[in-house]
């Protein structure tokens, strides 16, 4: 009945308030160097492959073409690979949440001068506005939503990149929003 549906509306913004606080408090602990960070040596194309896997499911629902460019070799960067797949999480959900129904979603992988540049482009639902902070806390691509967004994915995926070693950056054309997220690609000794 209403009260059980009650209930459960509830229990949805709660949990939705915990991811939020937990959501703050981890861009708050990178903001002040202390998120707990593992380095490792990953393979960034391997990492966006695994990433794209594990939402398969909705990316399928979404109606959305997904457009991939990933190199087949390994592209070998070092950064904690918990947090870079949370990155690209949020990045790719951000373009499921939206994008223009139908519309393409390119995700690219290219190595630029000694970078590893991933680059995830899709077409907006709605015009962008202009001169907005994309990655500041709180701030959504269309203020009328109210279906969850918390708009903090980017802010989060800003925050991980950097606290990896990354560089993060948006870019907004008329309704095409593209991230860039790149890191110095790992140069290893060739082993004896």
């Amino acid at each position: 009945g209403a009260a059980s549906d009650y209930a459960q509306i509830i229990q949805q913004k709660a949990l939705r308030l915990k991811s939020m606080v937990q959501d703050v408090f981890e861009i708050s602990k990178a903001a002040s160097d202390q998120l707990p960070v593992k380095p490792e040596v990953l393979d960034f194309g391997k990492l966006l492959r695994q990433t794209l896997a594990d939402m398969d499911g909705e990316i399928q629902k979404s109606g959305l073409t997904f457009k991939l460019d990933l190199p087949e070799q390994p592209v070998e960067i070092t950064a904690d690979g918990t947090r870079l797949y949370r990155v690209f999480q949020n990045l790719l959900q951000n373009a499921l949440n939206y994008s223009l129904p139908g519309s393409r979603v390119y995700l690219s992988l290219k190595t630029i001068d000694k970078a590893a540049v991933a680059s995830l482009r899709n077409t907006s639902r709605n015009e962008l506005p202009e001169g907005v902070d994309f990655t500041a806390r709180f701030v959504r691509g269309d203020e009328s939503r109210t279906d969850g967004g918390t708009g903090l994915g980017l802010s989060v995926a800003k925050s991980f990149t950097e606290a990896c070693g990354g560089t993060f950056r948006v870019e907004t054309m008329a309704d095409l929003f593209t991230v860039i997220v790149s890191f110095p690609v790992s140069m290893h000794k060739p082993k004896q």
